[in-house]
């Protein structure tokens, strides 16, 4: 009788197993490892860093490898006429650094000059648009003091991708389709993205042989091949070609800058973001309204929750637009954004069974559509949180002769209105949207990112609210639901299909409008994660499925 008990638990037990392993939620499971981890929005990307990391490299070396790939594979989103951002975790220190490579204005492109052309708005498009590219001497900073390899080894797999040529991914394709007009608008951007005269479909074989010699070029001289070689020349005669200022002191005085990452503690987990001219602390100020409600309690993507967290969000970024600018230009109040008791007075603004469709910027104390995330973790644990953009797809739509790469449209971001803090003046930073993120407790670290526009710091947000409130692993966390509202105004939201329609009614009621997008919509942003646990010396990877993506071990073969 007792050994057919035993037999009828085991049975039982074993069932509710299988059920459990059967009906879980989430589509893909984790990426395991005692060694590294790269995870990309491309497999080819996240090959080439993995590859890094098994002839020596470490994380560092690793992320540069896999975000000069991303340059070639999907050159709507990146490349070496963009801005990147990075947080950089030492395993031997436990200390953080910050990189901020974002470029400047040209000395001569100013508000005036613009007006006095007729021009009221800031371009969003061509010349005008164009700031200094700052992510070769970002790669170049980081190589020198954190990297293992040379560049001309972590560009290697990159030059070998455009020369020999990659089918392109489904999404990337999409993409890429959407932009033709813009590229048509320029010679040397249709004979470099519309070979046969057509935009790449899936899976047909794009070469970027001008791309190849860039990174060649790189490759043998550093930064100053960039900021001082042929390819600098290139973009000051095409910059004049087009009326544009951008001149040779502009590309050799640029420096990237290394940036202490600014923090808050959310139910344990220390968040971290990198401090403006960077949207990052819109997410910070936003898990300090979040902490005043009882998330954990409303559930996980139930109506109170979902109130909350797009009211936190609107209260969040009107402050982020009214304060955030380039702090060599404007005084940031970044230590009172951050105040606990500055999100719990502002807390107070969020009805519980009301949406605010006009929120306006707080006082805070005084102190007393497109991007690409990647992140990598090492067998030593060292981690990169890295982020590389152009802004929107193929940035200004501009590419120099012989190049092979897009320049960023950055400048957009910029204001006319001498009175914004974000007003445009030669030599200053925008305000920016790409962001890298990190969060740590006890023995775990996690570093992760989530692109799309202002769509950033809501969804670290909610990212860091599925880990904290609701112990989604990484992988579940990416995947999970999410909304956004792009807007800076209004009750308008955008919200996947996947969350219930009786909560969207329930959200409805309480006056939120609702635009509803597919199951895995772009909209939200597509984000990478890796995790370290110190504890047990295991590395962890995720990948969102709304990207081309994956998380990619380190081989064990070398």
């Amino acid at each position: 009788m007792k050994a057919l008990r035993f037999i009828l638990v085991l049975a039982l037990s074993l069932h509710m197993l299988s059920v459990r392993a059967q009906d879980r939620s989430q589509a893909r499971s984790m990426v395991l490892s005692r060694h590294g981890i790269v995870a990309t929005e491309n497999p080819l990307a996240s090959q080439a860093g993995a590859m890094i990391l098994a002839h020596g490299g470490n994380a560092v070396d690793a992320a540069i490898a896999a975000n000069a790939t991303m340059g070639v594979v999907a050159p709507m989103m990146n490349g070496i006429g963009g801005d990147m951002f990075a947080i950089i975790y030492e395993a031997k220190t436990g200390k953080l650094y910050g990189m901020n490579a974002s470029g400047w204005a040209p000395a001569s492109h100013t508000i005036e000059r613009l007006k006095g052309k007729g021009i009221t708005a800031m371009p969003n498009k061509g010349i005008e648009s164009v700031t200094v590219p700052g992510v070769v001497d970002g790669w170049d900073k980081m190589l020198r003091r954190f990297g293992h390899k040379k560049f001309s080894e972590v560009l290697a797999p990159a030059i070998r991708c455009a020369e020999e040529g990659f089918p392109v991914a489904e999404i990337v394709s999409v993409v890429w389709m959407d932009s033709e007009d813009l590229l048509r608008q320029d010679k040397n951007a249709t004979d470099t993205y519309l070979p046969n005269d057509h935009p790449l479909e899936v899976g047909e074989i794009f070469r970027n042989p001008d791309l190849a010699k860039s990174y060649k070029e790189i490759a043998s001289r550093g930064r100053k091949a960039f900021y001082e070689g042929e390819i600098a020349k290139r973009l000051v005669e095409y910059s004049k070609s087009l009326g544009g200022t951008l001149n040779a002191e502009d590309l050799a005085k640029y420096s990237s800058e290394w940036v202490e990452p600014i923090c808050t503690i959310y139910h344990g987990w220390t968040v971290y973001e990198l401090p403006p001219n960077g949207q990052g602390i819109a997410a910070l100020e936003m898990l300090n309204l979040m902490e005043n409600f009882p998330l954990t309690k409303y559930g996980q993507n139930s109506a109170n929750a979902l109130h909350v967290m797009i009211e936190a969000k609107k209260l969040a970024y009107a402050d982020m637009l009214r304060y955030v600018a380039d702090p060599k230009f404007s005084k940031v109040p970044v230590a009172g954004i951050l105040s606990k008791d500055y999100a719990q007075q502002r807390s107070k603004e969020i009805h519980p069974e009301q949406a605010n469709c006009d929120v306006a910027a707080g006082t805070p104390p005084e102190p007393g559509n497109d991007t690409t995330y990647l992140c990598v973790v090492d067998s030593e644990g060292n981690m990169v949180s890295f982020i590389q953009s152009n802004y929107s797809s193929f940035g200004s739509g501009l590419v120099a002769a012989g190049t092979g790469f897009a320049l960023q449209n950055r400048g957009g971001l910029f204001s006319l209105d001498p009175a914004s803090p974000n007003a445009l003046a030669g030599r200053k930073r925008p305000l920016h949207t790409i962001i890298p993120a990190f969060m740590s407790k006890g023995e775990v670290r996690i570093a992760f990112g989530i692109m799309g526009g202002w769509n950033q710091s809501q969804a670290h947000a909610q990212f860091v609210s599925n880990v904290a409130d609701h112990d989604l692993n990484i992988q579940a966390a990416l995947e999970a639901p999410r909304f956004t509202k792009m807007t800076f105004s209004g009750c308008d939201v955008q919200m996947e299909s996947r969350i219930p329609e009786e909560i969207r009614k329930e959200l409805q009621s309480k006056g939120h409008n609702i635009y509803l997008r597919g199951d895995f919509t772009q909209a939200v942003g597509g984000g990478q994660a890796v995790m370290r646990d110190f504890s047990k010396g295991v590395n962890y990877g995720a990948s969102d499925p709304r990207k081309d993506g994956a998380a990619i071990p380190e081989p064990l073969e070398r």
